[in-house]
């Protein structure tokens, strides 16, 4: 375990709880979770065994579970796993869960090669993978015990998303020289959330380009909070405020969050590939 992936069990350790809410805290952090969950449901098979990796306290495999998916939730944080299992339970989808396994991304030894009839990393999990070489042999796995033609769902940190919101959230990490710079310029991040945790932010480019390394076929590129990603506050105010206006608002952010552009400014960015 090297010095990025020990720093992210100690942060999702701290904050597990956090992470369960997460995807439900607001209208805007709903976006990331409907929108993911429009596109699996596009995309996934009808029925089937899914991995979900890196899958945290399991807000994903409770909403597939639900479908009748069988699914396998792997997670670095015994934490996160906790969570899941009491939730898991809570949802009354426990037969439908087949394994709850602490793991890393980069090493599934533990499963087959093409085991699997999807495999998910969502949130993010490969935004915590350091050097590349690494976030390369976590997309690696991940393809080999995906199936033949299986897709799989890869989301991570989008850099251009979060460059958008730091002169309103954290103008004093702007003034950081060399912490901005390798931010801005490199997606490197070593003061993620304000301590001394890491986390790489991703261009559109460099998650195309790992997904080509690893001859995985990109059938879609989406922006999970399109272009919605700078405006937190007034997105969540126009759903409270303004109901017309959120349908016409929400209605476009499904047309649009598939241009590439919209892709690489969100604060989330989704490719789904196939295995070949």
């Amino acid at each position: 375990m090297n010095k990025e992936e020990r720093l992210t069990k100690k942060i999702y350790t701290e904050q597990a709880g956090y992470e369960w809410t997460r995807l439900v805290k607001s209208p805007f952090k709903k976006l990331e979770l409907n929108t993911t969950l429009h596109f699996l449901e596009k995309y996934l098979p009808k029925k089937g065994l899914i991995l979900d990796a890196g899958g945290g306290p399991g807000r994903y495999t409770i909403e597939l579970a639900k479908k009748g998916y069988n699914v396998v939730l792997l997670d670095l944080v015994k934490a996160n796993l906790e969570i899941a299992k009491k939730q898991i339970k809570k949802a009354e989808v426990k037969d439908n869960v087949q394994e709850i396994v602490e793991g890393s991304i980069l090493n599934l030894s533990k499963f087959k090669d093409n085991s699997f009839d999807a495999v998910l990393c969502l949130g993010g999990p490969l935004s915590h993978v350091s050097p590349e070489s690494n976030r390369l042999k976590a997309l690696s796995e991940l393809k080999r015990v995906a199936k033949k033609n299986a897709p799989i769902f890869v989301s991570v940190m989008g850099r251009f998303g979060v460059l958008s919101q730091a002169p309103a959230r954290w103008p004093e990490e702007i003034a950081m020289n060399k912490h901005f710079n390798e931010l801005a310029l490199e997606g490197e991040d070593y003061n993620w959330r304000g301590k001394n945790y890491y986390c790489h932010f991703f261009s559109l480019e460099e998650l195309e380009k790992l997904f080509d390394k690893e001859k995985i076929k990109i059938i879609e590129k989406v922006g999970l909070e399109g272009f919605g990603s700078a405006n937190e506050k007034a997105i969540n105010r126009l759903y409270k405020k303004y109901p017309k206006a959120w349908e016409n608002w929400i209605n476009a952010h499904y047309k649009l969050c598939t241009y590439p552009t919209v892709v690489d400014i969100s604060q989330h960015i989704l490719i789904v590939g196939r295995k070949k």
